[in-house]
């Protein structure tokens, strides 16, 4: 059965729970922001489009669970980022739906830190635990320099490339257990 919200995960510095209604604002800017989304390949969030986001992620978890986290300095409770694993049906070439698809995003003030490692290594070791995903992937554009950094230290390892609209991003897979 699927839970309907995310286990709490705790790291050194960081605490990841399901979002709130509170994450909205930080959410919203996050994905608002020009040179965050730049990173990532698409364009700045409006207000809606982040509701949607925030709503998705909620709802992510009782459909397939797994989802994504709000991810909060333990020490402030400052919002930083979201991060986990979805499912979104891309319309990839080569595709990879029913894999789940680790993804993250953080606050240029988080960013720099080793925030994403630490979040994402305790989000694959609860992925891990569940006994019910031998493989994930990430989706990278591979401009991206410092997420693939991260998702190699993390244990993924460059597979190929997949196409997504007009472009090619680099895709990376991991074995559970990394």
């Amino acid at each position: 059965m699927a839970p309907d919200s995310p286990p709490r995960l705790e790291t050194e510095r960081l605490i990841l729970s399901a979002h709130t209604l509170a994450d909205f604002e930080p959410l919203a800017a996050m994905w608002a922001d020009p040179e965050i989304t730049r990173q990532i390949g698409v364009t700045p969030s409006d207000r809606q489009a982040s509701w949607m986001r925030l709503l998705r992620y909620r709802g992510l978890w009782p459909v397939l669970g797994y989802g994504y986290w709000a991810v909060r300095e333990k020490g402030s409770g400052a919002f930083v980022g979201d991060l986990g694993f979805a499912d979104f049906h891309r319309a990839l070439e080569p595709p990879i739906d029913g894999v789940p698809e680790a993804g993250w995003a953080f606050v240029r003030s988080a960013q720099g830190k080793g925030y994403a490692t630490e979040a994402l290594k305790a989000a694959l070791a609860w992925l891990d635990g569940t006994g019910r995903h031998p493989r994930s992937v990430c989706i990278i554009s591979p401009s991206n320099l410092a997420s693939i950094r991260v998702a190699e230290k993390a244990g993924y390892r460059q597979e190929g490339m997949v196409r997504m609209g007009d472009g090619e991003l680099l895709l990376m897979a991991r074995g559970a257990g990394g």
